[in-house]
């Protein structure tokens, strides 16, 4: 981290702002194998993309109730992948292919139970290795039908060739604890991802709030943050909402914002709103010094003699041995047909 530190570098950081393919993780995943391409045409060093991007958000949660929607619950589950596994694998071969560093959302299948699906976050080294696989702490409201909270593990800050980086999933951009958790690892660069939620409350602009969530964790750590969402795509709506005319409200505006902040908590290039797109911006880690100067809520700008935060980072599994002490979990269960087709084979 030391030598990192000393670097401190410059680059191109790509927001990718798409919906999926929807429930389709094979289509979804060539997709993004398309845009990681893409933006590493531009000159894209970092590359981060919206929440659940493989294969889709289950925004039945929202607009069913539990027994309507608990086919969908199935249908999710078998469109969903494996970590690791065949979808992940073609992911990190682009990351390798591109020499980009790529952070990107899956619904993730447990090894253990049917009935156990994840918002997962991995983190995609520039050689393909795969630095992290974040589960998303606590799932959001309506989410808690779909979704089993991750553990402590996964609050890791990464030493990449972009700096010091770590990642959030939507709602968790807002627990102040999770985020200080990874400010005091040293974060210099942070990925944010998001889904449009055009089901929320009338008076709800995510636009919005995503902007203001995103400038307040910049600001506070005096750090980059790139954050991108998903959008709501027709092929969405058809799938949910059907002919039900109220459902077809989906496609509301400001349901989407994705860009990169600067530490000063303001954009460094004009955000993109609901489009479909990619979103460039020039990150400098230099520019994280001086604001640190002033305020550094992980150093001289806080009181550790009065506050102490303990974080459990101990991996939660659903069965431990006590005769050799060693955690275990079930073999992986065998992927569904569409699964274990997988994604088009990836030059490595």
């Amino acid at each position: 981290m030391t030598e990192q530190m000393e670097r401190l570098p410059r680059f191109t950081a790509a927001a990718v702002q798409s919906s999926p393919v929807y429930l389709d993780p094979a289509a979804t995943v060539e997709k993004a194998v398309s845009l990681i391409a893409e933006a590493a045409a531009h000159g894209a060093e970092l590359i981060v993309f919206p929440e659940v991007f493989v294969p889709g958000y289950p925004y039945w949660n929202w607009t069913m109730n539990p027994v309507q929607g608990s086919p969908w619950f199935e249908r999710l589950w078998r469109a969903s992948v494996d970590v690791p596994g065949p979808h992940v694998d073609a992911l990190r071969a682009a990351a390798r292919r591109h020499g980009a560093v790529v952070v990107i959302g899956v619904n993730e299948r447990s090894p253990h139970s049917l009935g156990v699906l994840y918002n997962t976050m991995l983190t995609i080294g520039p050689d393909g290795g795969l630095l992290g696989v974040h589960r998303k702490l606590v799932p959001t409201w309506a989410e808690k039908l779909t979704w089993t909270g991750g553990d402590g593990s996964s609050l890791k800050v990464h030493a990449t060739p972009v700096g010091p980086l770590g990642v959030l999933a939507c709602g968790e951009n807002t627990n102040t604890l999770a985020r200080f958790t990874l400010l005091a690892q040293g974060e210099l660069v942070h990925a944010a991802s998001y889904i449009a939620l055009p089901v929320a409350p009338e008076d709800y602009d995510m636009a919005d709030a995503i902007a203001v969530r995103t400038a307040a964790h910049s600001f506070e750590g005096k750090l980059f943050s790139v954050v991108a969402c998903s959008t709501i795509s027709p092929e969405i709506v058809d799938t949910v909402a059907g002919d039900d005319q109220d459902l077809r409200r989906m496609l509301r505006p400001r349901s989407a914002l994705s860009g990169i902040f600067g530490p000063d908590g303001r954009p460094v290039t004009e955000p993109l709103v609901d489009e479909e797109g990619i979103v460039y911006g020039e990150i400098d880690l230099a520019k994280c010094i001086q604001p640190k100067q002033m305020h550094d809520i992980v150093g001289h700008y806080n009181r550790f003699d009065v506050f102490r935060l303990h974080v459990d980072d101990t991996p939660r599994s659903p069965v431990v041995f006590t005769s050799d002490g060693t955690r275990t979990t079930a073999p992986t269960l065998p992927a569904d047909d569409t699964d274990a087709a997988g994604p088009p084979k990836e030059d490595s």
